[in-house]
């Protein structure tokens, strides 16, 4: 409860968080019935991919379109590269190998 006052990095509330979360929490109500027990946390795994694209200031739509043609050839023990954050950082670094191509 008191860690922020033995942690200075740590911050003292959670609005950050509480404010990526608000789109998917106010139609929370509505998903409670999505039809199958396993479609809440496929739609949870789903809204955590694209808030989590978003906090790396990426585009949901181009890291998804990229994840989703790159999955069926993709290695199962290198899908940490797919997360948003890692996927950023290989983005960004292919998008200055190309300008550096193009210059």
């Amino acid at each position: 409860m008191q860690v922020y006052l033995e942690h200075g990095e740590v911050e003292i509330d959670n609005n950050l968080v509480e404010n990526a979360i608000r789109p998917s929490a106010v139609g929370k109500k509505n998903h409670l019935f999505i039809g199958h027990p396993e479609a809440g946390e496929r739609s949870a795994i789903l809204y955590t991919l694209l808030i989590s694209a978003k906090a790396q200031s990426v585009d949901p739509q181009t890291y998804l379109t990229d994840v989703i043609k790159r999955l069926p050839g993709a290695d199962p023990n290198d899908l940490d590269q797919l997360t948003p954050a890692n996927w950023a950082n290989d983005f960004k670094a292919c998008q200055q190998q190309e300008l550096q191509r193009i210059a």
